[in-house]
């Protein structure tokens, strides 16, 4: 079923929207959970909280790409649930992993001045995101995205790219730096 069929369940209310998330989607969020968490069932539950929410937040909201949006959701709240486990663990080295890249989101995060909470400016900043990603070379944009969207390790992108660690974490910087310099060319950033 296609994703605009799938969404017009959801405005329905008709549950088979769940049912068709769960076949189409189901593999995909569970691999974004999973490389956030490393537990099967915290990635399973991840899984399952994320179709409630899809259930509860469409309508009103009508997503333009909906495994962008799914994955956001699971992403979210796998983050969550490894910020949980963090404050009753404390220390692990894949949490400390997780947190060095929260932090070099959170950098950015933090200067945001736009407020997100707008739908319309949401989309702008997609549509910014987009462009900015189609503006990178095919390596670069690849590293950049399994980096922030796909929560790989510097480890596993250097074997990837069959690079140094050192060269994706000099990549990724020259990256957030060139995003940074359009954000706040856009007025995104302070």
């Amino acid at each position: 079923m296609k994703d605009v069929q799938i969404i017009e369940l959801f405005w329905q209310r008709d549950e088979t929207a769940l049912l068709e998330v769960e076949n189409k989607y189901a593999n995909y969020c569970f691999a974004i959970a999973w490389k956030i968490l490393m537990s099967k069932e915290d990635s399973e539950e991840c899984v399952n909280d994320t179709w409630l929410a899809a259930w509860n937040t469409i309508p009103p909201k009508r997503p333009s790409i909906l495994s962008s949006f799914l994955g956001r959701i699971t992403r979210n709240f796998a983050i969550s649930n490894l910020r949980k486990k963090y404050a009753a663990k404390r220390a692990d080295m894949y949490i400390n992993n997780m947190n060095d890249i929260l932090r070099e989101v959170e950098i950015l995060n933090q200067q945001t001045i736009h407020s997100l909470e707008h739908e319309e400016a949401e989309e702008e900043l997609v549509r910014l995101l987009n462009e900015f990603l189609e503006t990178l070379k095919e390596r670069d944009r690849d590293i950049f995205l399994r980096r922030y969207w796909h929560m790989d390790s510097m480890e596993e992108l250097a074997k990837r790219h069959d690079l140094s660690e050192s060269a994706v974490k000099a990549n990724l910087f020259r990256t957030r730096k060139k995003l940074e310099k359009i954000m706040r060319k856009e007025k995104y950033l302070k």
